[in-house]
């Protein structure tokens, strides 16, 4: 097994691949920008490396310098997490250059789903189902209303290279068709580098259903069930769970086989999400995840099995030790995406200090965070505190533990979307499972009415926090003192260099 791995990434994921990698006994190097130098996964790391200034693209997107630490360090392999460089071919190739493994797909695998028109091609020889739509780039603005008019409005017209709901853009008509397609891909220019894009059928109300797979290197690959991810906010994931509320063994069947035939088709290696548009009855291929998930606790927990611990096994070049009929998905998780945005504020960032935090415990609850008290929210990246999953026996005590979960969960200081969740979790379609990729639009009076309502609690709860608790400073400043002293204790014991690290 390896020795040491370098975590290119930060926040609730770092700390995860740590955790995974103290388990399998394996030493870790975490590499930080100068706005993460007091965050918690730089402290649990066996070492930690600055390689930059706050911006991404001088840190945590340098490739050059993280290469150079993880050969510096003595570390064996790179795992990406998930953003950043996970999906990044140039980085897959660099560490391979290298002698680095890294702990993903191929490189030219991630390149042949990285384009989403290459991505359909592939899967429509495969036969993985894929929705009508043009067959390759929009390049004549006649020729895609003449596509449009034969599969019908309204269509999607969506970035080649994009991602997280960037440039994708809905038309009902010819003329609104010949506008989205000039601003669409004006943003896919400017947001991507690449202005490509295409056009496909758009489903009004369809479910955002993905799969789970695992692939090793001698032509193995599994299905781990799925997860719905249907609600959503501007194509961005907030609640995911595991198993869907719609699965049949008959359709879970259909729906991994496909999945298994898309890894297959492109010499998948390790873990991976395939994932789908299911509307009645039927479920078409949206895009091949080549990373690890960001709700990928919730398919943990209902199959027992360590996905992150796998991933590693995969790129050390063990065999997966299982087969699909062992395979089985007891129970249901429910994963709520813990932000700091303001739902008042239309859900803006809230970057800053958290002041208080407790998060909630008992029986079906994990936290996968990389916070505490006294902790930054960088405006710099994702706003993701934390990821607050429960387990139930079924989906109705899923939900349950997460109304629980969720009023315990005080996070003060920065605003979050913990009354959302609260609000969702309370809602009559939502606890029948009738939910589609429309759920928040759909409803949208009931939630702005409980959300306000929940934060309004909410800050209740903190000015009721700063007179009971806050006001015995000496105690305050002594536990946080006491606190912040031992991270930065830990953190200056693990730093090896001062400067940036590759300089």
């Amino acid at each position: 097994m390896f020795k040491k791995i370098l975590i290119a990434n930060r926040g609730e994921i770092a700390v995860r691949v740590i955790r995974a990698c103290q388990e399998l006994d394996i030493k870790t190097v975490a590499i930080y920008s100068q706005a993460d130098e007091h965050a918690l996964f730089t402290s649990l790391a066996d070492e930690s490396y600055c390689i930059g200034p706050p911006q991404a693209s001088k840190s945590y997107l340098n490739i050059k310098r993280i290469i150079k630490v993880a050969k510096k360090s003595g570390a064996e392999a790179i795992h990406p997490g998930y953003g950043f460089l996970a999906e990044n071919p140039n980085f897959a190739r660099a560490c391979e250059e290298n002698g680095i493994v890294f702990i993903g797909p191929p490189a030219e695998a991630i390149e042949a789903m990285g384009s989403k028109i290459n991505a359909k091609k592939i899967m429509k020889k495969a036969g993985v189902p894929v929705l009508p739509g043009t067959d390759g780039p929009v390049e004549d603005v006649e020729e895609a209303v003449a596509v449009a008019e034969e599969i019908g409005y309204p269509v999607i017209v969506k970035a080649s290279a994009g991602g997280g709901g960037i440039g994708m853009a809905v038309a009902h008509n010819k003329e609104e068709l010949i506008e989205t397609i000039e601003s669409t891909q004006s943003i896919a220019k400017s947001a991507f580098g690449d202005p490509t894009i295409f056009i496909e059928k758009y489903l009004e109300k369809p479910r955002h259903i993905e799969i789970q797979i695992l692939a090793d290197k001698y032509g193995n690959v599994v299905y781990l069930g799925e997860r719905e991810c249907s609600i959503q906010r501007r194509h961005q994931k907030l609640i995911e769970e595991a198993p869907s509320p719609i699965m049949t063994e008959e359709l879970r069947k259909r729906m991994g086989e496909a999945a298994v035939r898309a890894a297959k088709a492109i010499n998948y290696c390790n873990a991976g999400t395939v994932e789908f548009l299911y509307y009645d009855g039927e479920f078409y291929f949206l895009e091949m995840n080549t990373r690890i998930q960001v709700e990928h606790p919730i398919t943990e927990i209902v199959t027992g099995i360590d996905i992150v611990k796998e991933q590693i096994k995969i790129a050390y070049g063990e065999k997966l030790p299982f087969k699909q009929e062992d395979i089985e998905i007891r129970g249901h998780a429910i994963e709520c995406r813990i932000n700091a945005e303001d739902p008042l504020r239309e859900f803006v960032p809230s970057p800053g200090r958290i002041k208080y935090y407790r998060s909630p415990g008992g029986p079906g609850v994990r936290i996968d965070s990389g916070v505490y008290s006294g902790a930054e929210i960088p405006p710099y990246y994702d706003s993701m505190i934390a990821k607050l999953i429960t387990y139930g026996r079924d989906r109705e005590e899923a939900i349950a533990r997460m109304k629980r979960a969720l009023k315990e969960y005080i996070i003060l200081g920065v605003s979050t979307n913990i009354p959302f969740h609260r609000a969702v979790m309370e809602e009559e379609d939502f606890r029948k499972g009738n939910i589609s990729t429309h759920y928040i639009e759909d409803h949208k009076k009931y939630l702005k009415e409980k959300v306000t309502k929940y934060a309004i609690e909410a800050m209740d709860l903190e000015k009721l926090f700063e007179e009971k608790v806050f006001h015995d400073s000496k105690k305050i400043v002594a536990l946080a003192g006491g606190l912040n002293a031992y991270i930065t204790s830990v953190v200056n014991r693990n730093k090896l260099n001062d400067k940036y690290s590759g300089e």
